[in-house]
């Protein structure tokens, strides 16, 4: 059966990203600690860096989430601040980029679709996802409309061992209250993964 799962990454101290992200700054500053499990190891924005290098339990955790995907939902400011990965959509599926900025939208062919509110991004989704899982990213209020419109059946939350101090924080303003299932935990030297079941 079809599930939304939704990841993200966060530091110690809660925050998904640094001071200042954003196109130009990814992260934000000291935010690309955040993954060194994606990456298999410590990096930068200036430094080769590939997503394909992570092992073990990273690799294992990663892996296990990603297998089922169909589509996927993120915001545009994680859209801009990945610089579109380059124009092409890296994922499997079409990726529906929330935003209220649909006039710039790409050419299909990128695998990137601008959409305007985040229920309409679900629909189109699952639609597309035919059966498959809909993988739900970043950034911290994506994350948070889907756990709030009711739509996440699994949250995966990987801690890096670092403390940001500042930043963008992943349950800034969220006033629901939710029952988690732990269902797996992974750990590696850059992060601790665990993935829950959203209660209903």
């Amino acid at each position: 059966m079809s599930k939304v799962i939704a990841s993200i990454t966060t530091s110690v101290d809660g925050y998904v990203a640094g001071p200042d992200d954003g196109p130009g700054c990814g992260l934000g500053v000291g935010g690309e600690r955040l993954h060194y499990w994606v990456m298999g190891g410590p990096w930068t924005y200036e430094s080769e860096h590939d997503p394909g290098q992570m092992g073990g339990a990273d690799k294992e955790f990663f892996d296990a989430l990603v297998g089922g995907f169909g589509s996927g939902i993120c915001g545009r400011g994680m859209y801009d601040a990945a610089g579109a990965w380059g124009g092409t959509n890296p994922f499997g599926g079409k990726l529906y980029v929330v935003t209220h900025r649909t006039e710039d939208q790409p050419d299909p062919e990128t695998g990137f679709v601008f959409v305007d509110g985040f229920d309409r991004a679900m629909e189109l989704a699952k639609e597309a996802a035919d059966d498959k899982d809909v993988a739900v990213g970043g950034g911290a209020d994506v994350i948070r409309q889907a756990l709030a419109g009711g739509y996440v059946d699994v949250l995966a939350i990987s801690v890096a061992p670092v403390v940001l101090g500042g930043g963008r924080r992943l349950f800034e303003g969220f006033e629901h209250d939710l029952d988690l299932e732990k269902l797996s935990v992974h750990s590696s030297q850059y992060a601790t993964h665990v993935t829950y079941a959203v209660k209903r």
